[in-house]
């Protein structure tokens, strides 16, 4: 959840500015603490969302891209959705 002010800026300009619906994947604030029971189920959770998507949205602020989004982005593309993303990769 590093950018998670960041993915709140994008959500309202696809939704308010662009009549997207988008489904949301911040959880939590950063300074917040997460079981590692809790984690997990938010990430399967995810990846269900993923799958009900028609693309996903990478906010990938200054081209970072985490471990966990990787595998979101090759799990996206493994179901051939869409992927999108702030910066280039």
């Amino acid at each position: 959840m590093r950018f998670q002010k960041e993915m709140r800026k994008v959500t309202q300009k696809l939704e308010i500015d662009e009549g997207y619906l988008v489904i949301q994947c911040v959880y939590f604030d950063s300074d917040d603490t997460i079981s590692e029971e809790a984690r997990k189920k938010l990430g399967e959770i995810h990846y269900k969302k993923i799958e009900m998507s028609d693309a996903i949205y990478v906010v990938n602020v200054n081209g970072y891209i985490g471990d966990a989004t990787k595998k979101e982005i090759e799990y996206a593309k493994s179901l051939q959705k869409e992927i999108l993303s702030l910066e280039p990769f």
